[in-house]
């Protein structure tokens, strides 16, 4: 059919699109502001995002296998649960993520041109969105090089902290914390964890999705914790949690600490080159959001177009990356951390009780109970003004679709 797209994905695609989009800015931003929440519990705090991660991935993998369309848990939602579940979590994804968009445009303008960071962010969203335009393959090779290039880095920081001499195993018992602290930076690392929605919500370009999708996920988020937790011990080994917490650009910081202050350089272009790879990942997951909710109408039908050439959804691009663009040349949103991570965290919650009503397998509906509950937690452990903007914003698009319930609501009477 001429609205579909191309299956042209396969395992490592996915997996390079998974990881592309969490290793990727979330483990040099997202740092710092969990240690200030979870002090010494840093490296608990990320067990339990990863514990919540895994069981998020586990329901959306077997969702996404039944449901290999893209929208991701706006169509699982809409199928297990109901139209209004699934509108709520495509639109607190679309919102959420578009401001995720904008703040890793601007993460790169920051880390490439500090003077001009607005002008840089236009230039990337641009170029990134061209690069979808020309298909998804294509954004996928893309994907490849920035992931490659990123996990270098990431491997030279950690190998430079844990041979250095400033290195001390008794940081990483760092001092005190709370579990109300634990909990909160758990929730705020939860922003690094959030990549692998992308795999699900490509659903439709991925070739034989029953296999691939099941073993790309758990395989781009196991690589990702490893990832993560051999960054986090590094930094915290000659940072300490408290150095960690206080500082702006950590993994620079702990190069510098380790007595590489000549790396710096490196691991800001690895900064920049990694919120890139988030962007694009970024871009493709909204934008097949708003195509699925397009198709059903929650947004112009226009947006539901897909380029007769190259098979995607290219009004759906277009108009995300014009948006994105606007928020990133007028504003500053690279502390949407908190905000971001708040939608997506409803957004798997209700891809957890979607997954609930696939079968009666006790493993499974464990999995998704503790998803569930788990995703709830978080959500209300993030930062008040995370948890009051995130909330007003799903209130915004409640009253949205009940508007619209009501205009579409055939009249009686005379």
């Amino acid at each position: 059919m001429d609205s579909e797209l191309r299956r042209s994905l396969g395992v490592s695609d996915a997996v390079v699109v998974g990881l592309g989009a969490m290793v990727g800015a979330g483990i040099f931003s997202a740092l710092a502001p969990a240690a200030r929440a979870a002090g010494g519990g840093l490296l608990a705090a990320l067990a339990v995002a990863a514990l919540v991660a895994f069981c998020n991935a586990w329901s959306s993998a077997r969702l996404a296998a039944r449901y290999p369309a893209s929208g991701g848990t706006y169509v699982y939602g809409r199928e297990r649960l109901g139209p209004f579940w699934g509108y709520l979590a495509g639109w607190g994804f679309v919102v959420g993520k578009t401001a995720s968009c904008a703040a890793m445009a601007l993460t790169v303008g920051a880390y490439v041109w500090p003077g001009r960071q607005h002008a840089v962010a236009v230039a990337a969203v641009v170029a990134l969105t061209a690069a979808g335009y020309g298909g998804v393959q294509k954004s996928a090779r893309i994907a490849r090089l920035i992931v490659a290039a990123v996990l270098a880095v990431l491997a030279g920081v950690v190998v430079v902290c844990l041979t250095s001499d400033a290195a001390d195993a008794g940081a990483l018992a760092g001092g005190g914390w709370e579990a109300a602290g634990l909990l909160q930076g758990a929730g705020l690392l939860f922003f690094a964890f959030a990549g692998y929605a992308r795999i699900t919500t490509l659903g439709e370009e991925v070739r034989d999705p029953r296999r691939t999708i099941p073993r790309a996920v758990p395989l781009a988020l196991g690589i990702a914790l490893l990832v993560y937790a051999a960054v986090a011990v590094a930094a915290l080994s000659v940072l300490g949690s408290d150095g960690l917490a206080a500082s702006a650009a950590p993994l620079a910081d702990a190069v510098r600490a380790a007595g590489w202050p000549g790396l710096s350089p490196v691991v800001r272009v690895g900064a920049a080159l990694a919120a890139l790879g988030s962007l694009l990942a970024l871009v493709l997951g909204v934008s097949r959001t708003v195509l699925a909710m397009a198709r059903d109408g929650h947004l112009p039908r226009a947006l539901a177009a897909v380029h007769p050439r190259h098979r995607v959804p290219h009004h759906a691009e277009l108009a995300v990356g014009a948006v994105v663009a606007v928020l990133a040349a007028t504003a500053d949103l690279r502390g949407a951390i908190g905000f971001s991570s708040f939608g997506v965290l409803v957004y798997y919650a209700i891809a957890n009780a979607s997954a609930w009503t696939l079968g009666s397998a006790v493993k499974d509906r464990a999995v998704a109970a503790v998803g569930l509950s788990g995703c709830v937690v978080l959500a209300c452990a993030l930062p008040v003004a995370s948890v009051v903007s995130g909330a007003a914003v799903l209130a915004v698009g409640v009253l949205a679709y009940a508007v619209r319930r009501g205009e579409l609501r055939p009249r009686t009477g005379s």
